[in-house]
Order: C-alpha cells, then sequence, then structure tokens
C-alpha cells in the first residue's frame, strides 16, 4: 500500500489540466467516493493492526494533497480564461449563412432609368433641395399668381413679401436644376436631374409629401419636337420593352410650349390591365415638351439662336407600373418584407 500512495502522489502532484472536461476525469479519479483513493481507504482492514495508525495519517495527507490540487487546477483554468479577449468567436459555433440585403426598388429604377439616358448622351446633374422663388417658379415662367405658389402646394420655408428678398422653399421639382444648369454652362446642353423633391400634399396610396423625379434638357441649334419623341419612344423601349407604344397628348406646362403628356401603352389583355388604365390601356408616366423661349432668355441663352426640349417624371410612377405596386407608401414604410420581394430584381 505504501507503494500505491507514493505512486498516486507523485502522479497528483504532476497533473495538468487544459479544459474543464479534463478536471472532472481529475475530480473523479481522485476526489469522488469511487475516487481511486477511497479505494485505498476500503483496503486499510487488511493492514495489520499497529501500522493502520500510521498508515491512516499517510492516506489523509494523500486525501488532502488531491483535495489542494484540485483547487490549484480550478484556480489555473479560470486564470487562463480571464486572459483570454471576450471577443474571441466559438469555433465550434455553426457557421451563419450569409444574407444580402435588396436594393430599393426606387433606386433599382432610378439606376436603369440614368443607365438608359447615359447611353443616349445625357449627363447627370444635381442641385439645392432648398431653392429660391426665382430658380424653382420665375426662371421657369411661373406667373405671380399661379397656384402652385400658394401654401396648399408648397413647403416654404421663409416666406418674404419684401421686392429685395425671394421666398426660399423646398424645391417642387427637379426643374430648378435645369434654370441652374442653363445659368452656368453655354449650349449645346444634354443632361439628366434625378432629385428628392417636396409637395405640401396629404399622404395616401397614390400621393405624398416627398418623391422622386427625373428630369431631363436638351438645348441647341435646331432641337425640334421629333427629337423630343424619339429620344422618349426609345427610353420607353429600353425600360418596358422593345414593342412599347408611346403617345404624347396636349398639355399645359408654364415651362414649356407646346407641352404634352408622355403615356406608355400598357394593353387590356387582363382585368388588371383594365383596372390601372381605366379601360384605356393607356398609362401615364410624365410630362413633356419644347422649353419656352421665355425660360430660355431668364437664364441667358438666346431663343433666336438655340431651342430645346424638357421631360419629367416620377421614380415611384414608374417603379409602380414596372413591379406592379398598389401602395405608393410602402416605398416609405421600411418593411423589410416589401423590401425583400426585390432582391432579384437588384
Amino acid at each position: 500500500m505504501n507503494e500505491k500512495i507514493e505512486a498516486l502522489k507523485q502522479e497528483i502532484s504532476q497533473y495538468t489540466v487544459a479544459d474543464q472536461d479534463e478536471l472532472e476525469v481529475y475530480r473523479l479519479r481522485f476526489i469522488s467516493r469511487k475516487s481511486v483513493i477511497g479505494d485505498l481507504f476500503g483496503e486499510m482492514k487488511t493492514v495489520a493492526p499497529e501500522e493502520r495508525k500510521a498508515m491512516g495519517v499517510r492516506l489523509n495527507d494523500l486525501k488532502n494533497a488531491a483535495q489542494n490540487k484540485f483547487k490549484e487546477l480550478i484556480a489555473s483554468l479560470e486564470e487562463q480564461q480571464n486572459g483570454q479577449p471576450d471577443d474571441v468567436p466559438d469555433l465550434t459555433l455553426p457557421p451563419v449563412p450569409d444574407s444580402l440585403g435588396a436594393i430599393h426598388p426606387l433606386t433599382q429604377t432610378q439606376n436603369r432609368v440614368v443607365e438608359i439616358f447615359e447611353r443616349m448622351g445625357f449627363n447627370v446633374a444635381d442641385g439645392p433641395e432648398i431653392e429660391d422663388d426665382f430658380h424653382n417658379f420665375t426662371a421657369l415662367n411661373f406667373p405671380p399668381n399661379h397656384p402652385a405658389r400658394e401654401m396648399q402646394d408648397t413647403f416654404f420655408i421663409e416666406k418674404n413679401s419684401g421686392e429685395d428678398k425671394q421666398d426660399i422653399v423646398l424645391r417642387t421639382h427637379t426643374s430648378s436644376v435645369q434654370v441652374r444648369l442653363m445659368e452656368s454652362q453655354k449650349p449645346p446642353i444634354r443632361a439628366i436631374m434625378p432629385g428628392r423633391v417636396y409637395r405640401n400634399e396629404a399622404i395616401s396610396a397614390r400621393a405624398h409629401c416627398v418623391f422622386h423625379q427625373v428630369e431631363g434638357l436638351y438645348v441647341d441649334r435646331n432641337v425640334s419636337f421629333a427629337d423630343l419623341k424619339q429620344t422618349l419612344l426609345h427610353f420607353a423601349r429600353e425600360l418596358f420593352g422593345s414593342e412599347t407604344k408611346i403617345r404624347l397628348r396636349p398639355s399645359y406646362f408654364p415651362f414649356t410650349e407646346p407641352s404634352a403628356e408622355l403615356d406608355i401603352w400598357w394593353g387590356t389583355e387582363t382585368e388588371a390591365d383594365r383596372r390601372v388604365t381605366k379601360g384605356t390601356g393607356w398609362l401615364e408616366i410624365g410630362g413633356c415638351g419644347m422649353v419656352d423661349p421665355n425660360v430660355l432668355e431668364s437664364c441667358g441663352i438666346d431663343s433666336e439662336e438655340f431651342t430645346g426640349f424638357a421631360f419629367g417624371m416620377g421614380f415611384e410612377r414608374i417603379a409602380m407600373i414596372k413591379y406592379q405596386i398598389k401602395d405608393l407608401r410602402l416605398f416609405t414604410e421600411n418593411d423589410v418584407r416589401f423590401l425583400k420581394q426585390f432582391r432579384a430584381f437588384g
């Protein structure tokens, strides 16, 4: 028995553990009731009576040594764990699958529209969303008493009654960028102006106080209405399909003369088609026309030498048609269930 005690003492003194599992192995071998030390206490009945006292002392020393070693091993493991940074990944965890987001349908629409017009030679221009009265209204041939100047359509940041100060507004259209472009550049000018605009309107399924437009401008010598029509026809066929038909209906805008509404043929094959087009088969997507000579003169361009055309359309309108979206408010509600539907279109 003395040899067994010495061998166990040697084993205990040299014992090391690297994790909780190995610590549990030590506990079961030396500390638990059915440990090797417990077995030695069971063998005490075989020891001669005159040796039992001395042997008991030696076994108790072995038991204490095993318990002290157990405490040392626990302290050693805790020190190892505390020395590691908290953000060390657990490599035993299963991998998290990649989850790619979806491009917002309005962003997809804008990217596609810009791509089409860039291939036709149009540059992309930008301008401020907070505008003065001249660039937002006066230079675009809006009469002083035009309804769009009133509070029901325009968000006024600063309304001034004096002649030396102008009203400051949130732009109601990206046409103001056209004015700034014509002021800063000489013809030929060929550019589109995508951006966010603001109208003082009640939010509903068909209207919003914040929406997105793209406007186009082409100014040069001998620009005609035929150029405008062919440009819009090419755009519509690129965006909606090679067989798309368009029509131009007479209309009125202060900054173009003549003016027209741009419609595309959607068809009446299904009940949904008839409902969307109100039975006509035609869908309006924007407005256009020849730049009014007064607008050219306001920007310092000789209207006797140069002519031009302009057009404008809403990204929300195009996206609703292209993706068959019925409620305009879905674009701004940030509903992940709605946005995930467009992952395939990105």
